[in-house]
């Protein structure tokens, strides 16, 4: 995951609270780690996660697909109206690479500027 999202242009990454990793473009976060929160917890121990990543999406539509039935992503009423979809590093391996590399590129595109979207979109037409 580090390396697909330090792969794509323009960008930086920050240490966010806890020094967890913050990657930005054009200094906007598109996939943060968060630290343990009372909204995102095991519900048999109470456990809080604390392996939680999120990820923006481009859309409302885009993000209630990704949570839906048994995917790995989620989303808690803490992020309702944001669009960010939630993804246990724990469960990263029940997605496969290119699935993966497609959450990072649409979260990166999804804060990306106009001419910084355009040129990636141009450079990569499947993307």
């Amino acid at each position: 995951m580090h390396d697909l999202a330090l792969g794509m242009p323009h960008v930086t990454i920050h240490a966010g609270t806890a020094s967890n990793p913050v990657y930005q473009v054009g200094g906007k976060s598109f996939i943060f780690f968060r630290t343990p929160r009372p909204d995102a917890f095991d519900a048999v121990t109470g456990e809080r996660y604390d392996d939680v990543i999120v990820f923006w999406v481009p859309n409302e539509g885009d993000k209630l697909a990704m949570v839906q039935d048994d995917s790995p992503f989620f989303t808690t009423p803490h992020f309702d109206g944001h669009l960010s979809v939630l993804l246990r590093a724990s469960r990263i391996a029940e997605i496969t690479y290119d699935e993966l590399a497609e959450v990072v590129q649409e979260a990166w595109l999804s804060r990306a500027s106009a001419a910084r979207r355009s040129a990636w979109l141009k450079e990569h037409p499947s993307g």
